[in-house]
């Protein structure tokens, strides 16, 4: 017996309709002008035609053509719907079989017939179960040629025998794009090197409306298939005669049809689905809410409705989603689809979002709970110094003719004005921080230079409690680094200062900086502390020690100034530069704060240790591997650097590239050119690997990223996984011999 496959069983009730309109004399366009009078007469109560004449009224509605022809030497076309009508310019089906001789050979320009019939046989043969698919020209109804996109397939119908069904869709403008894209593309490889960026630009233009045009044609492909994506059950009911065809089963429907998609009893399906499935809760209620009085009820109203509900599939809960259409006449109620969905994702992510606004809820009174305490100490701290500013005024001019005094009040004004101003200064930087997207920026500076400038800006405050600063940089091997100097310097600011804040005067304050290791591509691991002698934190406020305006005493209480925010842009910076910072303390004994950094270290420039020409012409005489799995940039890539001298090799993926640079022998690659996107292994994973390579000789090849991924994010990624550059596309060819030639200079290959 034919197993029934939802394609065959759609095209089989098409072809049996147009069979019965072929038996009665009467075409297609005649039924769709005069489907009620003719109802009777045509479908004489049959189901199957009834649900096949709306099957044909929907593929009328599709966007793209659809065609049906027999698959014998005539070819004779059997069935086309109107989008295929138009873009012949028919307003007819006769019309359109006059035009095209009621022939597939006609449909197709004769120069493109033989070609096309020679494809698709030799598709057929490779695969019976895949569409085969074809471009070729029609004349439209004008004497224009257009070109058309042929998606097919082969069936045998019990109805008329073997037959074609296609999806057709206008290809012509796609085809011009094609054309003039690959035209512009020869002429602009002749041009000098500095166009090559706008052609690159053009490329990648071309690229993404190809994945367009691709993903449309794959949406016209699931049309065939109704709502099978998102649906897992699709039915066809008729009210009136208490009858349910099955379209499309899920693992659950096909318990009350079986396997062979038998008619059931409309009011038995719907009391057999809702005893078996529905969870005990709901099945009163998805029981009402399916019965054909409520439907029609709903459906006078609106063309479709829809409810959610629980089932239980053994010990599972699941949300399911059932839409009933009307696709009959909206005057009678009768004819309906009935559509199952899972709602299993959408319901979890609804939870997500309640569980998401509850916690930004309690992360919000959180804030204000910070914020009230931190305007509450602040009401104080600001107090105070004002409190002192205008009283010593007041003062000051009381004393006016007694200089010594006037002196002494001045000097009292201005240390409160530089706690009020250092109050404002730190509220001021949290809050630009907390405001504003932060980047870390390098440029050359030196540790030492830093520590030095943050200790001569704070000894005066230590000077004045007799706390003596110690500075330890033995450990220090190499000072000069490429990091953002202002946001060092906040970090040792701050932790130094709150130090000294908390000491009691006496006290110590002990600044270390130790470089711990160095890493691949002139990296290293610098450890920063600082310590004190001061009160200590206790173990339960540890927790809270970052967060924005927390402080563990007000100012009353401890008889210290401040905002609460330091440590919070601390923590801020460290965690811009990805680093890490510890603390551990013990109450009235003292505070360490440790800070774990990945920074660059300087390099001697290239024209102190060689000449440029030099090391270019050493690249020359050997290879550079070429790591990209697009063949159009291969192709440019290669010109470019063949052009230039250089001798490549090129692989598609990151595995490749590893295995090639593993089976090679040190020398053979001088460096390598590395794409990041690509299939089987990305271009980040193959450097990892590369580098973890057992011959040192073969880890420590140069390797530079050469991809379209240009976001600073990306570009930190490729150094972390041990490249020695990120450059992005298109190319620009100084910088990337400069490039080059550093890379080769730094690992110590000239």
């Amino acid at each position: 017996m034919k197993e029934y496959t939802t394609e065959y069983g759609l095209i089989e009730y098409m072809l049996t309709l147009l069979q019965t309109l072929d038996q009665k004399h009467t075409d297609l366009d005649h039924l769709m002008e005069y489907e009620r009078n003719m109802e009777e007469e045509i479908f004489g109560g049959s189901q199957e035609l009834q649900m096949a004449y709306e099957v044909i009224r929907f593929m009328d509605e599709m966007p793209g053509g659809f065609l049906i022809y027999h698959a014998d030497d005539a070819e004779e076309i059997i069935y086309a719907n109107k989008a295929l009508l138009r873009i012949f310019q028919c307003d007819t089906m006769m019309e359109f079989r006059e035009l095209t001789g009621n022939s597939f050979r006609g449909f197709v320009h004769h120069e493109d017939l033989n070609a096309i019939e020679q494809s698709i046989r030799e598709q057929i043969a490779a695969s019976q179960y895949d569409l085969d698919y074809v471009e070729y020209r029609i004349i439209r109804k004008d004497g224009s040629i257009r070109w058309v996109d042929d998606y097919g397939h082969y069936i045998h119908s019990d109805a008329v025998g073997d037959i074609f069904y296609v999806f057709i869709g206008d290809a012509t403008e796609k085809r011009k794009r094609a054309l003039l894209e690959k035209a512009n593309w020869m002429k602009e490889k002749k041009k000098e090197e500095q166009k090559m960026q706008k052609l690159m630009d053009e490329i990648e233009v071309y690229d993404q409306e190809r994945k367009l045009i691709n993903q449309e044609h794959l949406r016209r492909l699931e049309v065939i298939k109704g709502l099978s994506v998102n649906y897992e059950t699709i039915l066809y009911a008729d009210l009136e005669t208490d009858q349910i065809l099955p379209y499309r089963l899920s693992s659950r429907t096909k318990v009350q049809f079986g396997e062979k998609y038998q008619k059931r009893s409309f009011l038995w399906y719907v009391e057999d689905y809702v005893r078996t499935w529905v969870h005990p809760e709901e099945q009163e209620i998805v029981l009402g809410r399916t019965l054909p009085e409520y439907i029609k009820k709903e459906l006078e109203e609106n063309k479709t409705y829809y409810f959610n509900y629980r089932i239980q599939d053994e010990d599972e809960i699941q949300y399911l989603q059932l839409r009933i259409v009307n696709v009959g006449s909206p005057d009678r109620i009768s004819q309906i689809v009935l559509g199952y969905r899972g709602m299993d994702e959408e319901v979890q992510r609804e939870i997500e979002q309640k569980q998401m606004l509850e916690e930004a809820l309690n992360s919000a009174n959180l804030a204000i709970v910070a914020k009230n305490t931190f305007l509450s100490n602040m009401s104080h701290d600001m107090r105070t110094p004002l409190n002192a500013i205008f009283g010593y005024t007041t003062l000051a001019r009381k004393s006016i003719h007694d200089s010594g005094a006037v002196s002494n009040y001045l000097d009292k004004i201005e240390e409160s004005s530089r706690q009020f101003l250092e109050l404002i200064d730190k509220v001021l930087e949290i809050s630009w921080t907390e405001a504003n997207d932060s980047r870390i920026t390098e440029t050359e500076c030196n540790l030492n230079d830093i520590l030095a400038d943050v200790i001569r800006h704070l000894d005066p405050q230590a000077s004045k409690k007799e706390i003596q600063i110690n500075l330890d940089t033995v450990s220090l091997e190499d000072s000069n680094i490429l990091a953002d100097r202002e946001k060092l310097r906040q970090i040792f600011l701050h932790l130094t200062g709150n130090a000294i804040t908390y000491t009691r005067p006496g006290g110590n304050v002990d600044i270390s900086v130790k470089e711990l290791e160095k890493q691949i591509n002139h990296y290293a691991v610098y450890q920063i502390q600082v310590k004190d002698t001061g009160i200590g934190i206790s173990k339960e406020f540890l927790d809270h020690i970052f967060e924005p305006f927390a402080r563990e005493k007000n100012t009353t209480y401890s008889g210290v100034h401040g905002t609460g925010v330091g440590l919070t842009i601390v923590k801020h910076i460290v965690d811009l530069m990805d680093g890490t910072i510890e603390v551990s303390s013990v109450v009235d004994e003292g505070t360490v704060f440790t800070i774990t950094l990945r920074l660059r270290i300087q390099n001697k420039p290239i024209e102190e240790a060689a000449d440029m020409d030099v090391i270019l012409d050493y690249i020359m005489n050997q290879t550079i591997l070429l790591v990209e799995d697009n063949e159009i940039n291969v192709e440019i890539e290669t010109e470019i650097l063949q052009g230039l001298g250089f001798q490549l090799k090129s692989v598609s993926d990151g595995r490749m590239a590893v295995d090639a640079v593993r089976q090679s022998e040190p020398g053979d690659f001088v460096l390598i050119l590395m794409d990041i996107q690509m299939p089987v292994m990305d271009g980040w994973q193959a450097t990892r690997e590369i580098r973890r390579l057992e011959n040192a000789e073969l880890a420590d090849i140069p390797i530079i990223a050469l991809s379209a991924d240009a976001f600073e994010s990306d570009e930190k990624k490729s150094i972390q996984c041990g490249m020695d550059a990120h450059l992005t596309k298109p190319i620009d060819i100084p910088l990337l011999l400069d490039t080059m030639a550093a890379a080769v200079h730094d690992h110590g290959l000239i």
